[in-house]
């Protein structure tokens, strides 16, 4: 029983395609040690208005992401829980994952971006020391702990971050 020529042609293409796509896998698998070398750092948290009326502080709190790795990245998604004085403030995020990733701020290698993120502080009676301090501009120990998504055309990885300031 001899197989025909044709059949042959089609099993060696067919086998040339799985070979091909698991050397892309294997390929995309070497972008994990580069993205793994980002750093993400808490670089300020500033009051952008207060609302007296509804009792609302709302803060602007801005990322430093330092990639560190010979790939570009982008960074969809962040997403944070912020203290003040080791209080908790709430938690909130960053997100543009809905924009393609050519439209994206591109993170090229041993560059620092800033990223901004937004949350709205309400007054309660567990806070309410914290938010007068916010809201008369004393000065703060802010803290951010969270994770961030880092991608590479091949790659996604989330990453847990702390940081203070």
């Amino acid at each position: 029983m001899f197989i025909k020529p044709t059949k042959m042609i089609l099993y060696v293409a067919i086998g040339g395609l799985f070979a091909f796509l698991g050397g892309m896998v294997y390929y995309s698998t070497l972008d994990f040690p580069e993205l793994e070398k980002s750093e993400l750092e808490l670089l300020s948290v500033d009051v952008v208005e207060i609302d007296s009326i509804e009792n609302r502080i709302f803060l602007k709190v801005i990322f430093g992401i330092t990639n560190n790795g010979a790939r570009t990245v982008t960074v969809p998604e962040i997403s944070y829980e912020l203290f003040a004085n080791g209080l908790s403030l709430g938690s909130s995020s960053y997100s543009v994952s809905d924009i393609p990733m050519t439209g994206r701020v591109l993170l090229t290698s041993g560059l620092q971006v800033s990223l901004p993120g937004e949350i709205t502080i309400n007054l309660t009676d567990n806070n309410k020391d914290i938010y007068e301090a916010i809201a008369a501009g004393e000065s703060l120990g802010y803290r951010v702990i969270g994770q961030y998504t880092i991608e590479t055309a091949w790659q996604v990885i989330d990453i847990q971050f702390d940081s203070s300031i």
